[in-house]
């Protein structure tokens, strides 16, 4: 064995022994919101990355064994050829250098505390890395706002038929060392398609990968791990992008990243286009550089499944937007038949909106149920 291959072993084993001691990590807090088909659970967990993993498996662990190993079995059945677990391997091994320690860290310990094959797990997350979607996103901030807060909206219009709406989840993470966040999510899915932290900085995103271009380059930091990095880290709209800017990406697809802090309120719209030669645009405030230019208004970034009905929208409503507003243009360009979840954010009050697809019945049509984050943070 060669010397290198020999001290990653050790190093994994170190790993392992350092993550397996679960006999003093302290519950969940397990509550619901919303009422009858539209509730929610809201697990707080707090400690080390591990503790965090292993407090959450063992407060869902039917759920999280239930969802994980559903959407496996449907992402299989459905695109052999894409969804087998060489592939999903292959897929973890290409990504799995850029991924952090924490990650990999809280992964374990939900594997541990769920009783879910680690394996199994890992090849779950692998399926947003290899498969592709649609989704919306908005922001608005300043003098598009009624009260002059940070309104931001995530569609995630991806597929129903793996039945990830039946467990929603809402994960506020309490680290030991990091930001607080929270990531509207599905049970024992960790990383984050979109989520907010107690600094203000929400998340959106909307895919771009066209079939035409799979197999991907994965050689690279997939957002759903980027954004779990930027919700423990980011302080600001600048110290995201700025990570953003400094991080290897890969596939296609718009991040919105907005900062609902008085000091330093805004937002961007980001365009990651790896396969290109240039690989990251950043738009700000009103650029006429915009993709969606001339359609672009003061304090806004949009891009959406319709953006003409969404520019419409929002001038007609400059300057009037609040939750309620927010939520109408999250139903308005929402997808008519894979809308899975949406979420809008009042990232300067620190609150959120969220509605789960019951059945097959898509998530716009749901109610939106409430949350006061400052509660939790």
């Amino acid at each position: 064995m060669k010397f290198k291959n020999y001290l990653k072993l050790i190093l994994t084993v170190i790993f392992l022994i350092s993550c397996g001691n679960s006999s003093n990590i302290k519950e969940a807090k397990v509550s619901v919101i919303g009422e009858g088909d539209d509730q929610i659970k809201v697990v707080v967990v707090a400690g080390t990355p591990y503790e965090m993993g292993f407090q959450l498996g063992s407060a869902l662990k039917e759920d999280v064994k239930a969802c994980m190993m559903g959407f496996l079995a449907f992402g299989e059945k459905g695109d052999p050829e894409r969804f087998n677990k060489e592939v999903l391997d292959n897929a973890w091994i290409a990504v799995e250098p850029y991924i952090k320690d924490r990650f990999k860290e809280e992964l374990k310990g939900l594997a541990d505390g769920s009783e879910v094959p680690w394996d199994d797990l890992k090849r779950a997350h692998m399926i947003p890395v290899v498969g592709n979607y649609a989704c919306s996103g908005v922001s608005v901030w300043g003098t598009a706002s009624a009260n002059g807060n940070l309104y931001q909206i995530r569609n995630l219009d991806f597929t129903m038929g793996g039945g990830l709406q039946n467990y929603p989840t809402i994960v506020i993470y309490l680290p030991e060392n990091g930001i607080a966040h929270a990531s509207a999510t599905f049970a024992g899915y960790i990383g984050a398609h979109t989520g907010i932290n107690a600094k203000g900085i929400a998340l959106s995103e909307k895919g771009a990968s066209p079939d035409k271009e799979y197999p991907f380059d994965l050689d690279g930091t997939h957002f759903s791990t980027l954004f779990r990095d930027l919700l423990y880290d980011a302080n600001t709209l600048d110290e995201a992008l700025n990570t953003i800017e400094s991080t290897k990406l890969i596939k296609r697809y718009h991040l919105y990243i907005g900062d609902g802090k008085e000091e330093s309120r805004g937002a961007a719209k980001v365009l990651v286009s790896s396969p290109d030669s240039v690989k990251l645009t950043i738009w700000k405030d009103n650029d006429q550089t915009d993709e969606v230019a001339p359609n672009v208004s003061e304090n806004v970034c949009y891009f959406t499944m319709d953006n003409d009905a969404a520019y419409k929208f929002i001038t007609e409503n400059h300057g009037k937007f609040d939750s309620e507003k927010m939520i109408a243009l999250s139903k308005l360009v929402a997808d008519d038949d894979g809308n899975l979840e949406n979420v809008v954010y009042d990232a300067t009050n620190l609150e959120m909106w969220v509605a789960y697809a019951h059945g097959l019945e898509v998530a716009s049509s749901r109610p939106y149920v409430h949350i006061d984050l400052k509660k939790y943070f």
